[in-house]
């Protein structure tokens, strides 16, 4: 496919900055936090379901920072689509900026036949064509750490991990004594180094499963009794396995509770559901899925995650 030459060469050397649509947000975030120049990129829909993508910022020559979660099959194909225009215009440096990367927990197969599309995901991404000085992914707080590892080829990736964010907020919330918990045993291992370095006691549920979809606490494994209780998830769906913990920990005689998240997904009513049971004091996330924009109104707290991002961009 041949290189287009209908673009000029810009003479300022600051990456530009684009973003597929649900991204705009975290686009002029980046912008007003670093020396980043802004670019805008066109996209319409056809009566027929098909897109018009048209890149509307020169990007020969430039590091070019693209931002997009693969929020949706829609926007995961956004994503590659333009990616890969970026480079056939010229593009000097390609960084996907991917704040939420989907199917993360669909990272292996448990039953045979299953499709493990965390890795045909980085698949896909992997065969963007390189740019002269290569291509990036930097990905945020991802379920598993071996995600990075399906990335394949010309592409490099990178965990950009979100604690500087967490321990801020944990310390905001719960002043210098605090248990900070999680939902279960999977992230006790990072909860507790979170805690370590903050001074305060880590706790953690186990859980016994009564069914393929249901499961109870049976234990938690530190005094809670009278204390404040921040519980942090690494991400929250419909919240159902985050009620449980709660209620466990509330039980056990937490004085209060509040929640700090990642990637608040809250399909539905979900979010409404957290703040209608009366457990929380606080609800805080990033803002590394657009649906937590539109929840800002009922509640949810939200902080930007660009300030983690701008030191690998400038």
């Amino acid at each position: 496919m041949p290189r287009y030459h209908d673009q000029t060469m810009p003479t300022r050397t600051r990456p530009l900055v684009l973003a597929i649509p649900e991204y705009d947000y975290l686009r002029a975030s980046l912008c007003d936090a670093a020396d980043l120049e802004s670019g805008e990129v066109e996209v319409r829909l056809f009566p027929d379901g098909e897109r018009y993508l048209r890149i509307a910022a020169p990007v020969e020559g430039r590091d070019v920072v693209l931002v997009g979660g693969t929020i949706s099959d829609a926007a995961t194909l956004t994503l590659f689509d333009l990616a890969c225009a970026i480079v056939r215009y010229g593009a000097r440096r390609l960084t996907l900026l991917v704040p939420y990367y989907g199917y993360s927990t669909m990272e292996r197969a448990v039953r045979k036949g299953e499709v493990v599309t965390a890795k045909t995901r980085a698949s896909l991404l992997s065969a963007i064509p390189p740019a002269s000085y290569g291509n990036r992914i930097l990905l945020l707080d991802l379920h598993s750490e071996g995600i990075p590892h399906y990335f394949e080829g010309e592409l490099t990736a990178l965990h950009v991990y979100g604690k500087p964010i967490v321990r801020d907020v944990a310390t905001r919330l719960g002043g210098d004594d605090f248990v900070l918990a999680c939902t279960d045993a999977g992230r006790a291992k990072w909860v507790e180094s979170l805690a370590n370095d903050l001074g305060v006691t880590p706790a953690f549920v186990y859980k016994r499963r009564l069914s393929g979809s249901e499961t109870a606490v049976a234990a938690i494994n530190a005094q809670v009794q009278g204390k404040r209780v921040i519980i942090y998830d690494d991400m929250i769906r419909t919240g159902s396995s985050l009620l449980g913990a709660a209620r466990a920990y509330k039980d056990a005689g937490a004085s209060s509770l509040a929640v700090i998240t990642t990637h608040g997904l809250f399909p539905g009513d979900s979010f409404q559901r957290l703040m209608a049971s009366g457990l929380f004091t606080d609800i805080i996330c990033t803002d590394s899925h657009p649906r937590v924009r539109e929840l800002e109104k009922d509640g949810l707290q939200v902080e930007t995650t660009g300030g983690l991002f701008v030191p690998h961009l400038v």
